[in-house]
C-alpha cells in the first residue's frame, strides 16, 4: 500500500536525523512545499566546529518546570544548532524561499525555533514527537496562525 505524504516525509526524516552529531538529541527537520523537499537540517555543531560526539557536550544549567509543575534543574547542551535552525540556514544559504512551506521535525520545536519558524513564514509544523517544554512554542505558533500536529503524543526526551 502506498504511503501517505506524511508517512513518506517522516521516513525521510528518520534518515536525516541519523546525521545528527549530538547524542543528547538526534533530531532532524525537513522543509517541504507542494510535496517537494526544499531543504533538510539535523542537530549539529556549526560548520567547521567540533561535534559533541567527537569533543563532548557544552552544558548550561537552567531551572525549568517539569510535567508536574515542579521547578527542577536541567542541563542543556548548547554546542549544537537545532535541526529546525539548520534547515532554515540551509534555505537561506542557497536562496530557497520557504514562505508558506511545511516543516517536518522529530520533536516539537523549542520556543526559539518556533519563533524563527513564524518569522520565516512556515505555515505548518508536523512533529513526530512532542517536546517536554513545548507549551510556549505551541502558544506562539497558535498566536501567529501556524498550524501544527504531533503524530505521537509521547515525549521523546
Amino acid at each position: 500500500m502506498r504511503k501517505s505524504w506524511d508517512e513518506y516525509f517522516i521516513q525521510i526524516l528518520h534518515s536525516t536525523q541519523e546525521r545528527a552529531t549530538c547524542d543528547r538529541g538526534r533530531s532532524g527537520a525537513i522543509i517541504v512545499k507542494d510535496n517537494h523537499i526544499l531543504c533538510t537540517g539535523y542537530v549539529g555543531s556549526p560548520s567547521g566546529v567540533t561535534h559533541c560526539d567527537d569533543d563532548g557536550h557544552e552544558f548550561i544549567e537552567s531551572y525549568e518546570k517539569d510535567e508536574q509543575g515542579e521547578i527542577v534543574l536541567k542541563k542543556h547542551c548548547i554546542r549544537t544548532v537545532h535541526a529546525e535552525q539548520n534547515a532554515i540556514c540551509q534555505a537561506a544559504r542557497f536562496g530557497i524561499s520557504i514562505a508558506g512551506a511545511k516543516m517536518y521535525c522529530t520533536m516539537f520545536p523549542c520556543y526559539t525555533c518556533a519563533k524563527m519558524l513564524v518569522n520565516v513564514g512556515i505555515a505548518e509544523v508536523i512533529a513526530e514527537y512532542d517536546y517536554q517544554s513545548s507549551d510556549r512554542s505551541k502558544h506562539i505558533l497558535d498566536l501567529a496562525g501556524v498550524s501544527w500536529t504531533i503524530l505521537n503524543q509521547s515525549s521523546l526526551y
